[in-house]
């Protein structure tokens, strides 16, 4: 609800008690099928072997940088980026396997205006389209919304990345609007597509999230009973 200011200008919903908030930590985030682990380089090999069950390197298409050709430099990649304080990558970590199967970091992080977003989201086979995949990104969001308070939690992807559109719309992100020309990854034009949750949504997706998560809600052979999309619109 928008209030006015003296001139009869509107001025946007008041935010009386509002406070900047705890930059997030490197802390141990755990689930059902799978718990999330600050990255570390302790994951690079097995890691590196999940990447490579893959048929080809299609899935770092969109990325912002190119496949390692070796574990030795994926290692080294992860000891760039492990310590940094934005992004904060996270390992997906199988709860059956105790094994690195993904990643994905929190990133432009904004404690005064409550507002991050979820990027460099790399999952290899044994990750992608499981329950865990969608739990992965459940426990980033709940971290967010429910532990540290923000308002706002964004994804952001290629124009031409339709899986990413797909999985953002499917996990409750509202689409906000394509930037033109917004980078230049790999010597080619990007058109970077918005998308965000914000928290009066939160309590919602969160039931959403957790009855789809639900063991009753797989068959013995680890197929969905109800779709998440379905699960949400019982919710609003």
């Amino acid at each position: 609800m928008n209030t006015f200011n003296q001139f009869g200008q509107p001025v946007g919903e008041p935010l009386v008690d509002w406070q900047p908030r705890q930059h997030p930590s490197r802390v141990q985030l755990n689930g059902r099928y799978c718990r999330l682990e600050p990255l570390r380089v302790e994951h690079a090999e097995a890691l590196f072997a999940a990447h490579q069950r893959a048929e080809d390197t299609r899935s770092w298409t969109w990325l912002l940088r190119e496949p390692d050709a070796t574990v030795g430099e994926f290692a080294q990649w992860i000891a760039s980026v492990c310590d940094l304080p934005d992004p904060i990558h996270f390992a997906v970590i199988d709860n059956q396997t105790g094994a690195p199967v993904g990643s994905l970091a929190l990133m432009r992080i904004d404690p005064k205006n409550g507002v991050m977003e979820v990027g460099h989201v790399h999952f290899s086979p044994l990750l992608s389209r499981t329950p865990m995949s969608t739990e992965a990104q459940f426990l980033l969001m709940r971290y967010a919304f429910t532990t540290l308070g923000y308002r706002r939690y964004e994804w952001k992807c290629n124009s031409f990345n339709e899986p990413s559109r797909r999985a953002a719309l499917r996990l409750g992100f509202q689409y906000e609007g394509r930037f033109r020309q917004a980078l230049v990854i790999k010597g080619h034009n990007r058109d970077t597509d918005w998308f965000s949750i914000i928290d009066k949504e939160w309590p919602a997706l969160e039931s959403a999230f957790e009855s789809w998560l639900a063991t009753d809600n797989f068959t013995a052979d680890g197929k969905q009973v109800r779709s998440l999309e379905s699960w949400r619109e019982t919710r609003f």
